[in-house]
């Protein structure tokens, strides 16, 4: 027995050392012919896919090897092949003047879906099943995160060492060992060899790895405590301060995914397979953790749904709408797990499962032509302006052009022949732009909202040259969010358009000729002033005169404002509870 089991081993080792010298050729290769400009990099339809799956596939077979019957090691390996080729080729033909690899989201998706997809598969093949038991997805998932970890930890102190060992001996005077590590020939194999060797020595000293793990997820567990606080302090103080300041971040949606990604792991660590339960405060902090996900994946998802209204859609925010999904999916399982009285928290069992299978399903759209993003954005879009909800002149073409891809070019050729001569325009325009235009050939003031309520910004100050004054505001950058009041401060009859810059009004008049210059500004008396909520109110409105006296130093002069006891007292000739910028 102990010799078939040695004999097993040693051709284990030999394998996985074969796998790992296969892909560094491999990779050496096609990186030589992308030098050369060889076939097949001449092709990107083609080296794309060849890349991916010689970076891939090989993982899938170390861990895979010793662990799968050969039978099924060899289906689900050209199963790995064939995702990883295709996710490949549609990154790159979904451009219509392809590069030779396609944007880096592309390889995340193929390694996290192959990551998933492998830690489905092997606990089921272990226990003869299609859905494995818990505890076995918890140990082998868990175990081969650390096991890349430290084989990754292990091929980079390898290559440091070699450094020094280069460094050390041309101090005196040899430098074969400079010349040999600098050698791609060399580099690439000698990478994949010692990763491989790594996957050995860990999978061989397994109990180890796992007592890593477990000092890894018990220390993680302990911080769950405190993320749970920190959450519910966070949602607490919402109440009292109101939605408005998270909105203001512009990133709430993505900070709450964040918080809910940290709250999943850390309840996860405090479960880990959950044969044996933690100390009462983590459980009960597990449990809190679980219910206050709800809100949380509520606020991202209603955050997302504001900007998509407001924006339309675009590929982040249907990248977004995923995470939001698969946050919510957890939710709504931990927060049922954490109702429950009988097994604490055994719901979450379930929900990690599923939503493994939901998580490698929606992978596969967005990275397909089921859901690409950039399709669905194109459409949404082109839909948005053949409605009526963005105007020709402020829709964003340079975006169908440079960021819609295939589909997008396909929207702007039919656009090109719409009955809007303004869309047509801006469509052809589109279409023969080689670099996305400078930021002055932009439209401008297409995030701007107006008050009072339907009112729209004058003709002249819209179509004005900007380029050579954008220091007069942040608000005549294109594409920036402001707000701008219409309102006649100096009584000449004319009313002046004032850009709300975060806590300070930017006073733009028109003089002769139509000519918008900046002729001033506005700012609160008190600090922390929400100037956007103020506008919304409607009641903007000049301040009726007060006396007041400058300060003459030489021929400087000094404007005097008074201290008062509010923020409201009103300076000469300003907006209601502002005073004038020196």
């Amino acid at each position: 027995m102990d010799q078939t089991a040695s004999q097993s081993a040693r051709t284990t080792t030999a394998i996985r050392l074969g796998v790992g010298l296969l892909q560094g050729l491999a990779l050496f290769l096609l990186h030589h012919a992308e030098n050369v400009k060889a076939w097949p990099a001449t092709q990107p339809l083609v080296f794309a896919p060849l890349v991916l799956v010689a970076l891939a596939v090989p993982f899938v077979i170390l861990a895979g090897i010793g662990a799968l019957r050969r039978s099924s090691l060899i289906v689900w390996a050209l199963g790995a092949a064939a995702f990883a080729a295709y996710l490949a080729f549609h990154g790159v033909w979904r451009d219509t003047t392809p590069d030779k690899m396609p944007d880096f989201p592309v390889f995340l998706a193929i390694a996290g879906g192959l990551f998933i997809a492998h830690h489905l598969i092997q606990p089921a093949e272990a226990e003869r099943k299609v859905v494995a038991s818990y505890p076995a997805y918890f140990d082998i998932t868990w175990m081969h995160g650390v096991q890349l970890a430290l084989s990754a930890a292990f091929t980079g102190v390898f290559w440091i060492l070699l450094y020094l060992g280069a460094s050390l001996f041309k101090l005196i005077g040899i430098d074969a060992i400079q010349k040999l590590i600098s050698e791609e020939a060399f580099a690439f194999p000698a990478t994949t060899v010692m990763f491989a060797a790594a996957v050995q020595l860990t999978d061989v000293r397994s109990t180890l790895v796992r007592g890593v793990r477990t000092v890894a997820l018990t220390l993680l567990a302990w911080l769950l405590s405190l993320m749970t606080l920190i959450a519910a302090g966070f949602l607490a103080s919402l109440p009292f301060t109101g939605l408005e300041p998270l909105w203001k971040t512009r990133a709430a949606t993505a900070l709450l995914l964040t918080a809910a990604a940290h709250l999943i792991v850390l309840i996860n660590a405090a479960y880990q397979c959950g044969t044996e339960p933690p100390p009462t405060v983590l459980k009960w902090a597990a449990r809190i953790a679980g219910v206050l996900l709800i809100p949380i994946a509520l606020l991202a998802a209603y955050g997302l749904a504001l900007r998509i209204g407001q924006h339309g859609l675009t590929p982040e925010r249907v990248f977004a709408a995923a995470f939001v999904f698969v946050a919510a999916g957890h939710a709504v399982g931990y927060a049922m797990a954490a109702f429950r009285r009988d097994a604490w928290m055994k719901t979450l069992e379930r929900t990690n499962v599923v939503m493994a299978f939901i998580s490698l399903a929606l992978l596969t759209a967005l990275f397909t032509p089921i859901a690409d993003p950039a399709r669905l954005s194109v459409n949404d879009q082109a839909d948005r302006l053949a409605r009526g909800k963005v105007k020709p002149a402020q829709f964003d073409y340079a975006f169908l052009r440079f960021d819609g891809g295939r589909h997008g070019r396909a929207v702007l050729a039919r656009l090109k022949t719409d009955k809007n001569p303004e869309i047509a325009k801006g469509a052809a325009q589109a279409l023969v732009w080689t670099v996305r235009p400078p930021i002055d050939a932009q439209p401008r003031f297409t995030k701007t909202t107006v008050y009072p309520a339907g009112r729209v910004l004058p003709g002249s100050l819209v179509k004005q040259d900007w380029s050579p004054s954008d220091g007069d505001s942040v608000c005549i950058y294109p594409g920036t969010t402001c707000s701008a009041l219409l309102l006649d401060i100096d009584g000449d009859g004319n009313e002046e358009v004032l850009f709300s810059n975060g806590g300070t009004l930017d006073v733009i008049k028109q003089f002769p000729k139509d000519s918008w210059k900046k002729i001033g500004s506005a700012s609160a008396r008190c600090s922390g002033t929400d100037l956007d909520q103020a506008l919304k109110s409607g009641t903007a409105r000049m301040a009726e005169p007060v006396p007041r006296r400058d300060i003459l130093v030489g021929d400087l002069r000094l404007a005097f404002i008074p201290f008062a006891s509010g923020c409201a007292v009103e300076a000469p000739g300003m907006v209601s509870g502002m005073v004038p910028g020196r």
